[in-house]
């Protein structure tokens, strides 16, 4: 056996099933595998069975036996041989939907807790190609991979990775089984480095990958690598990885706008996805994100009279990408926002963003008060200060309305106008002169429009 096995694994090429056929019928599996138990009691018996069985079962004759082998694979899985133990993982692996080999399935993940590498990867390729099936990922990760030493987590969160990219019912199986809270875990451990640095480089992998950055970005993580690049007191290496792959999941936002750009043309979910929009335009680089050209659909649900609840949700979402309580954008973004708004406008009746500013500031007091949110962000920029100053009925609703609701929403926009007014080349300008004082003086009233100060009908002495 010993030599025909070393012959077998050395001939040159490529196996046949003939081949392998005929060494079978000559030494039958069961000798092999019963040989392989006492194979320290003849030299380099145990290395020429291995490889001859690796040949074997790359053939699709020896793969139709693989079924039929599964006892001897799982007590493969147990021997002391670590290449007793890789080869056992190997033939698993190239079974995925067999019966059998799902019931030895947690043992193959224990395998990836062997103190062998070699071992331990092949039990990372078993599980991956297990993972394919429906019944695999029912299985995926028992609570023993939770409980394991810092390594085997790691090898873990190494195969979830892969599995990420295999197929999407792939990556929301390891989602729902809770393993990416494995990585908070790493990530909050002090007393190994190396551990979490480990850690850091699998999961920027996972970043890298669709599914990965989707489901990452539902979970705190970009919380906790903010925290992380923020702590002084952390090590630089782990915060320059921090950094990265925030970076990474920050880039995969383009996606999901994209998607958002794709997909915004059901009205029932179109107020939903401007409250979304809306939220990422609060911030400088989700504003610039969004002018090219997704804001479009915004600006077109602010102007375009697509219904209440639509027109409400578009001209808040407008007005937190516009700036309303952060500083201005780079300049493509700019030039994106200041066309979209004079496209809306020469497309419309009003001819101009000052009437469509107006259309808005009409209607009822919730959207009366998105156009002063608007006008707040907006009127920062030179274009937009002169369309909201040469419409009188703005100034004067602004600086002197009637109406109770939303006198502080009201209050707010006058003073950001007075401010860009006074801030801007326009404060010296004949033609908003009165504009200017009639804006200041309503500034000093302040929100609640008090006239002057009121004076007592009787004296103090007289009323004694």
């Amino acid at each position: 056996l010993a030599a025909a096995a070393s012959q077998f694994a050395s001939f040159p090429g490529p196996p046949t099933d003939a081949t392998a056929k005929e060494f079978l019928e000559r030494f039958p599996l069961p000798v092999i595998f019963s040989a392989l138990k006492s194979s320290f009691e003849v030299p380099r018996l145990e290395s020429s069975l291995v490889s001859c069985l690796e040949r074997i079962f790359k053939t699709s004759y020896g793969v139709s036996l693989l079924p039929q082998s599964m006892p001897y694979a799982q007590a493969g899985l147990r021997s002391n041989s670590p290449l007793t133990r890789q080869l056992a993982c190997n033939a698993i692996a190239q079974l995925l939907e067999n019966v059998q080999a799902i019931v030895i399935y947690p043992s193959v993940i224990a395998s990836l807790a062997d103190g062998d590498a070699n071992v331990a990867t092949a039990a990372a390729e078993a599980v991956k190609n297990l993972a394919k099936s429906s019944r695999g990922l029912e299985l995926i990760f028992p609570e023993l991979a939770m409980n394991s030493s810092s390594l085997v987590r790691i090898r873990v969160l190494a195969v979830a990775v892969a599995l990420f990219g295999i197929s999407d019912a792939a990556a929301a199986a390891v989602y729902h089984s809770s393993l990416l809270s494995m990585f908070e875990e790493e990530l909050n451990n002090k007393s190994d480095i190396l551990a979490t640095l480990n850690a850091l480089e699998v999961l920027y992998e996972l970043a890298a990958s669709q599914n990965g950055a989707k489901y990452l970005l539902t979970t705190s993580m970009l919380q906790r690598l903010t925290a992380m690049i923020g702590n002084s007191a952390t090590d630089s290496i782990m915060r320059s990885r921090a950094m990265m792959i925030s970076a990474r999941l920050l880039s995969s936002v383009k996606h999901v706008i994209q998607a958002f750009d794709a997909n915004l043309t059901e009205s029932t979910e179109l107020e939903v996805a401007l409250d979304a929009l809306g939220q990422l335009g609060m911030v400088a680089r989700g504003a610039e994100l969004l002018l090219c050209p997704t804001a479009r659909h915004i600006v077109e649900a602010t102007f375009c009279n697509q219904g209440r609840n639509i027109q409400l949700a578009g001209a808040h979402a407008l007005a937190s990408i516009s700036g309303e309580k952060r500083t201005e954008l780079n300049d493509q973004a700019e030039a994106c926002l200041r066309n979209l708004i004079y496209s809306a406008a020469e497309n419309s009746s009003k001819r101009s963003p000052s009437g469509l500013f107006w259309s808005l500031l009409q209607q009822e007091p919730e959207i009366r008060l998105a156009a002063y949110r608007l006008i707040v962000g907006l009127v920062v920029r030179p274009w937009c200060l002169w369309e909201v100053c040469s419409k009188q009925e703005i100034i004067n609703l602004v600086t002197d309305e009637s109406t109770k609701e939303g006198m502080e929403f009201r209050h707010s926009c006058c003073v950001a106008i007075s401010n860009a007014l006074m801030a801007s080349n326009y404060k010296n300008d004949a033609t908003f002169s009165e504009v200017a004082e009639k804006l200041q003086a309503a500034v000093r009233r302040g929100p609640y429009l008090a006239r002057e100060e009121p004076k007592p009908i009787v004296v103090a002495e007289e009323r004694f």
